[in-house]
């Protein structure tokens, strides 16, 4: 669960803002669009969330300051979307496959080690799979992810057809009766061409061994970048038909309002958020509990 107060730093002045302030005035929503920016929301995810916050205060008939925060919490968790769209989507035939993409260095592999355990520690058979073949030692930070999560593994050599390695990976999975096949891939992004080429071939191998494309192509972003994330999310969406968003290193930022943004700008639910550096520091997102945490203090 993620800790109260963890964005504390932004809204650690919203009781301040309402308590003993009076009547609802502009001012006080000139306040909460300051917070909301300084949250990291984009300009047009604040402007929706105060336009929805003004419109409960007209259908409430509200006066008193104090009385906003309901409405403020509803517009939040309006904004990130109906909860179960961010549940992961598995395959009622085992095994499902999920493919995580991303640039280098936002947390990708260790992001999948983090999803092998949570998905072993429910009972899940999971197996790992190294496609991404062209970055130095990748296969090897994956084998010890995959060894810390009792996971089983599957790599070939450098520089090898990643579509190769998800063709193994399924059927040795197939052989071990695992449930889940969790895949790394190359995190570049200079060239969409390439990229996108192999992820196509990735997809006809799943088709071709499993009878239908991967179950999840989530996008790890990192959360401490903040618009940026958005800029990389766009880019990737041109090139890599995305079901969700897997955001690290949220416990790194006191902003976190980007996870609203990257959702209402993209369209891309939030699926798996990392809170600390911990291999059970991965947590599924819930949109009330997260609106909860970013409104906390304490």
């Amino acid at each position: 669960m993620l800790k109260p107060g963890i964005f504390k730093n932004v809204f650690q002045s919203l009781d301040a803002m309402i308590t003993g302030r009076g009547r609802i005035d502009d001012e006080l929503f000139e306040q909460f669009e300051e917070a909301l920016l300084a949250a990291d929301l984009s300009i047009r995810s604040t402007d929706k969330i105060l336009e929805q916050l003004r419109q409960y205060v007209r259908d409430k008939r509200l006066v008193e300051a104090k009385d906003v925060r309901e409405g403020l919490t509803q517009a939040l968790v309006s904004a990130l979307g109906n909860a179960q769209d961010s549940d992961l989507k598995f395959s009622p035939t085992a095994p499902s496959l999920f493919l995580m993409v991303g640039v280098n260095g936002v947390g990708k592999t260790t992001t999948l080690g983090k999803l092998a355990y949570q998905q072993t520690q429910l009972g899940k058979k999971v197996l790992l799979a190294a496609g991404d073949t062209f970055r130095a030692a990748a296969a090897e930070q994956l084998e010890i992810w995959a060894g810390r999560a009792g996971a089983d593994f599957v790599r070939q050599h450098e520089r090898s057809d990643p579509a190769a390695v998800v063709f193994d990976a399924i059927n040795k999975a197939k052989n071990l009766g695992s449930d889940l096949i969790l895949v790394d891939t190359a995190g570049r992004l200079h060239n969409k061409a390439n990229l996108m080429e192999e992820l196509k071939k990735i997809g006809r191998v799943c088709e071709r061994e499993l009878g239908r494309k991967p179950d999840e192509v989530l996008l790890a972003l990192d959360a401490t970048t903040g618009q940026n994330a958005v800029n990389q999310a766009k880019e990737f969406m041109q090139s890599v038909p995305l079901t969700g968003i897997a955001l690290s290193k949220l416990d790194g930022t006191a902003r976190g309002g980007i996870v609203i943004s990257l959702r209402e700008l993209l369209g891309l639910p939030i699926k798996l958020v990392g809170v600390g550096e911990g291999i059970e520091d991965l947590l599924p997102f819930e949109p009330d509990l997260f609106v909860e945490a970013m409104l906390s203090v304490d």
